[in-house]
């Protein structure tokens, strides 16, 4: 699953870091092997090619402070991550060029730049990286091998010692492992990054979990000691009203009374669903059909904000077991959170995708105000919510359902710029119709 905020999360600065520093580590360990090198072979620490070699670390070693304070100013960790990846390629072809470059020893530097992008830019970023490192030795060995450039070592060009065939294939051999590399990595890197996001979501959902558990006696006790005086009470003031006289000021009392009753029958009943919900009524359905029903009736209420525009990216075949309602509710809250969270224009995607071991992702993204840090560990919890008008319990409601059907639910959210909800289901194979003849 992707994590379609994966360049604004902590992690993804994080591991920026740590290459950082992985980067720092290397050109020390460049300098001490020339200096090691340099006293075994009696060496100046100043001659060819350790001179050549000072600069380029100096090179990392300076742009490792930009990279820093780049990623402490500037709030896009996305186009650092693209910018540094790549310009440890010329670094890396830079070192092959003074080491020898059809012999030198450091050809593999190219597949360390591929691994470590792999984690940070996944397939996309370690394949684009692959084809940089590709071109950049390919045209080094062609120019040195069509003497357009003076071998920086020897004081023969590669014409002189080996014939065109040799390079081409040389060639050939760097693409190939290149892109295997980065294939293979690309690889590993999305499914590490699955489970971690598995991972978390467990971790997450178990303490929410263990948190509600402790509420559920209580409140469903609460819940069904208030419905019984509440019917008791609306009834009585619906008999009264008969005797009112329409318009009157009792009449518009009893309205109001009558009105505040039905508010509070509405939380008892969302009270009940939270503490105990039943799956009786479940059924095996196509969720891509119900998000895009549900997605349909939201689109037709009056109180929608007509500048937010909706987009779906969604797999038509996921089936899952879920009572259609419950499914309805749980979509529809996460939709109009969403929505309430954005003030004029904005956007919000719904994806819908398979994972590992027959589970299926489904993610609400919105373009909103997001969520403030002290409120990240309470919007699950009952009776808690930021707004004026609301009982706390949408997302309390939400957290149970998809509790009830053994999935799971995360969010991030980064201030100013949105929130993803991500809701993790067990999926079910789908039924293929057979037509009797």
């Amino acid at each position: 699953m992707k994590n379609y905020y994966f360049q604004d999360s902590p992690d993804f600065s994080i591991q920026i870091k740590w290459i950082v520093l992985s980067r720092v580590v290397f050109a020390i360990i460049l300098i001490v092997s020339c200096l090691i090198f340099s006293l075994r072979e009696n060496l100046s620490f100043f001659s060819q090619p350790f001179l050549p070699l000072y600069n380029i670390v100096a090179c990392i070693l300076i742009l490792s402070i930009v990279y820093l304070i780049w990623l402490n100013k500037f709030k896009n960790p996305l186009i650092l991550a693209y910018f540094q990846t790549i310009a440890d390629t010329f670094i890396v072809t830079a070192i092959v060029f003074v080491t020898g470059s059809y012999d030198s020893p450091f050809n593999f530097l190219y597949l360390v730049v591929i691994i470590y992008t792999s984690m940070l830019l996944l397939q996309k970023g370690s394949l684009i990286i692959a084809a940089i490192s590709c071109i950049q030795y390919g045209i080094l060995i062609e120019l040195e091998y069509y003497k357009v450039i003076t071998p920086f070592m020897g004081q023969f060009y590669l014409s002189s010692t080996i014939n065109e065939s040799h390079i081409i294939y040389r060639i050939i051999i760097v693409t190939i492992a290149c892109f295997a590399v980065a294939i293979l990595s690309g690889i590993l890197a999305l499914q590490l990054k699955g489970a971690k996001q598995d991972l978390k979501i467990t971790q997450e959902h178990l303490k929410r979990v263990e948190k509600m558990a402790v509420m559920d006696e209580m409140i469903s006790g609460i819940a069904h000691e208030i419905k019984n005086p509440l019917a008791s009470l609306s009834g009585s003031i619906q008999l009264l009203r008969e005797d009112a006289k329409p318009g009157s000021y009792e009449d518009k009392l009893m309205q109001i009374i009558l009105r505040e009753t039905n508010r509070l029958k509405n939380i008892v009943d969302d009270i009940r669903l939270f503490a105990k919900p039943r799956t009786d009524n479940a059924v095996e359905m196509k969720i891509a059909d119900a998000i895009e029903e549900t997605v349909e009736l939201f689109l037709n209420d009056p109180e929608r904000n007509k500048q937010i525009n909706f987009t779906m990216n969604l797999d038509k075949e996921i089936c899952i077991f879920i009572d259609p309602a419950h499914f309805t509710q749980i979509l529809w809250n996460l939709l109009k959170n969403a929505t309430q969270s954005i003030k004029n224009r904005g956007e919000i995607k719904i994806y819908l995708k398979p994972s590992r071991n027959n589970r299926v992702y489904l993610t609400v993204k919105d373009t909103g105000i997001g969520i403030t840090q002290k409120d990240f560990t309470h919007i699950f919890d009952p009776f808690y919510t930021t707004k004026p008008d609301g009982t706390g319990l949408g997302l309390s409601i939400i957290h149970r359902l998809i509790d009830t059907y053994n999935g799971m639910i995360d969010f991030e959210s980064t201030r100013g710029k949105g929130t993803i909800f991500t809701i993790l289901l067990n999926s079910t194979p789908v039924k293929r119709q057979v037509t009797k003849s």
